[in-house]
């Protein structure tokens, strides 16, 4: 899995591109941590390129949401396709996190 990073102000933006499975579930956890150390929980995570997600791929976005909202924060998901929608609907995830159409919509969420 590759996950791009960008700046947008004080927020940054993790783009994961492929699917979010259990080989790649920690790699994207350990960055997210990262990410959520240096940004102070400013940070969206851009959907768009996750084709699908198995249990652990749900698991790790879960984690992600909890320890955000140890700090008042929440996990911002954006561009989520139509399959990543349902199974966070199905698994009754989708709560854990705050839903936006694209990254501009998310990094202005933050002011």
């Amino acid at each position: 899995m590759e996950i791009e990073e960008q700046r947008h102000g004080a927020v940054t933006v993790l783009r994961p591109r492929g699917p979010l499975i259990q080989t790649d579930a920690d790699q994207f956890r350990k960055r997210a941590a990262d990410v959520m150390a240096r940004s102070l929980g400013r940070f969206v995570v851009d959907a768009s390129g996750i084709a699908y997600t198995d249990s652990r791929g749900l698991e790790v976005l879960a984690e992600v949401s909890e320890e955000l909202a140890q700090g008042g924060q929440v996990l911002r998901l954006c561009g989520a396709g139509e399959t990543l929608r349902e199974v966070l609907e199905l698994t009754e995830l989708s709560a854990l996190f705050e839903h936006y159409e694209d990254v501009p919509t998310a990094v202005r969420s933050f002011l």
